[in-house]
């Protein structure tokens, strides 16, 4: 086919318009489809296959096209390709020189066929077979390896059936049409291995992000399993937002890139968790440090038991002389009764302010300094408190099991997972991975943590794990302070702190309004805490309008 001067000047700006489509396409299958049918177009044919080169030195069909019988196989077709890959070695390790894509991988050079039922050189047994079912004639053979810039061949671009625009008739493909798909598959090449390189360098960042994830997640069996649900939880959110078409979100929207970017910052929310120390995260009673102290307690009051017997049978001596029966003396003995009842009473009382369940009141307080006030005489031959200050302080915590500096250490994990993402050299689509991961634990109204920050200064994404964040902590059956809760027991405290402006509004009535809640608790809930909701019960929900 002759070519004109304007019409190699048409297909060299063609050429250089596909090199710029290729650099753009991110989807794999896209990309390789757009390779094989813009090599088919400038070159005007019928046909067309790409393989790709495989570890094991095979050539895998990846995408098979053929126009005139409306064949279109594998890449975005949906449509699996069934025949076997084809072996660049026999099992002896000798070159496959019988199949012309097989042999142009192993060569490294383009072989151009006018006539494939005229060659003798190749085995086209199984084309003339798949002709001889379809009704078909292939021809022409152009078969160009892809090499890219490290000189490595990673697949094979081949065409079938050179078609004249006036004739309509086969023809051999020409000089130019092999020039110009020699620099296609170069362009190609270098195109996919980058792609593969950036996809392999994303798949160890995820694998790296999620062995942090899994690493906190190991430091205690109470917190397994959070940093992978946190995320699970965002992306939910995220997919209902970005289809919702009602209420005050309806126009926001995500990339692909700004929802990967939120699901790193999903995964790694907790990182600074890695400095936090266990028996803090694990701290499951209020005199719990790296065991409970109870036990200690336990036994100062086994102590004051014994020194109030022995002050029971001094006194009895001292009074009366010699006593013949001395257990049944200080049975009847009114006084030690009593002592030893309220020593009882106050050693329950400590066990039961340990739990740290609901909140103390005033009367508690004042029992906790009574009960601290105790004295007993220690190894040491010391007369000191029942409780140190410390104890005391810790009995006195008014909800949960943390003290104030052991809040301040759990809560110290956030600024820590600040400090630790900002120091990280990010590509552009992921610099705002610091701040949706630092604000899961900040409140709309300004009263969260560390940053005080109220719902104008957070990000959408940000106050989307927030909500996340909560809403796993509610429904977990792995933490020390509390059993899990029903899923409308949890929606109802959701819901009261959206009336309290701790969660962004708009997000939960999303949350409740999309069923997230449920979607979520059907695959990572126990069957005996998904119950019945009833949307009039939870407090500040507003159907979408």
């Amino acid at each position: 086919m002759e070519h004109s001067q304007e019409n190699i000047s048409s297909l060299l700006r063609e050429l250089n318009k596909i090199g710029i489509a290729l650099s753009a396409e991110k989807d794999h299958n896209r990309l390789l489809e757009l390779i094989l049918v813009k090599a088919m177009e400038i070159t005007n044919a019928d046909g067309g296959t790409l393989y790709t080169r495989t570890d094991d030195q095979r050539l895998k069909f990846e995408i098979l096209h053929n126009r005139s019988l409306k064949i279109h196989k594998g890449g975005t077709s949906g449509e699996e390709i069934v025949f076997y890959p084809i072996a660049l070695y026999d099992d002896e390790g000798k070159p496959n020189n019988h199949m012309v894509a097989a042999w142009a991988a192993i060569t490294g050079e383009t072989i151009n066929i006018p006539d494939a039922y005229a060659s003798e050189e190749f085995d086209f047994s199984g084309t003339r077979s798949f002709d001889s079912k379809m009704g078909y004639r292939s021809i022409s053979f152009l078969t160009v390896p892809m090499t890219n810039h490290e000189n490595e061949i990673i697949g094979v671009l081949q065409l079938i059936n050179a078609i004249e625009e006036d004739s309509n008739n086969v023809i051999p493909f020409s000089l130019l049409d092999q020039q110009l798909v020699e620099s296609l598959a170069s362009q190609a090449a270098v195109t996919i291995t980058n792609k593969t390189l950036i996809d392999a360098q994303r798949n160890l960042f995820d694998s790296f992000i999620q062995l942090i994830a899994d690493a906190i997640d190991e430091k205690s069996p109470y917190t397994a399993g959070h940093c992978r649900r946190v995320p699970v939880i965002t992306s939910m959110l995220a997919d209902a937002v970005n289809n919702i078409n009602k209420g005050p979100l309806k126009d926001f929207n995500m990339t692909d890139d700004q929802k990967y970017e939120l699901e790193v910052a999903a995964w790694l929310h907790d990182c600074g968790k890695i400095t936090t120390p266990e028996y803090v995260v694990d701290k499951g009673t209020k005199l719990e440090t790296i065991f409970d102290r109870v036990q200690l307690v336990d036994t100062r009051f086994e102590i004051l038991k014994r020194d109030a017997i022995i002050a029971a049978l001094k006194s009895r001596i001292q009074t009366q002389g010699d006593v013949n029966d001395i257990e049944q003396a200080l049975l009847d003995d009114p006084s030690l009764k009593q002592e030893l009842e309220n020593l009882d009473k106050d050693r329950e009382a400590v066990r039961t302010y340990n739990v740290g369940g609901e909140a103390l009141a005033e009367d508690d307080f004042k029992r906790i300094e009574e009960i601290a006030s105790r004295t007993y005489v220690n190894p040491e031959n010391e007369t000191v408190n029942l409780l140190t200050d410390e104890e005391k302080q810790n009995l006195q915590i008014g909800r949960g099991t943390l003290s104030i500096r052991e809040r301040e250490i759990i809560n110290n994990h956030v600024s820590v997972t600040i400090k630790m993402l900002e120091s990280l050299p990010y590509p552009k689509h992921l610099t705002k991975v610091p701040e949706y991961a630092g604000g899961h634990h900040e409140k709309m109204d300004g009263s969260g943590y560390p940053n005080k920050l109220t719902k104008a200064q957070m990000s959408v994404q940000a106050r989307m794990i927030a909500i996340a964040d909560v809403f796993e902590a509610l429904t977990a059956s792995d933490r020390p302070y509390k059993k899990a809760m029903p899923l409308s027991q949890s929606l109802k405290i959701l819901g009261q702190m959206k009336l309290d402006n701790h969660v962004d509004a708009d997000l939960f009535d999303i949350f409740i309004n999309e069923k997230i809640y449920l979607d979520y608790a059907n695959k990572y809930l126990g069957k005996n805490q998904i119950d019945d909701v009833d949307f009039n019960d939870i407090p500040g929900y507003a159907p979408l309008a």
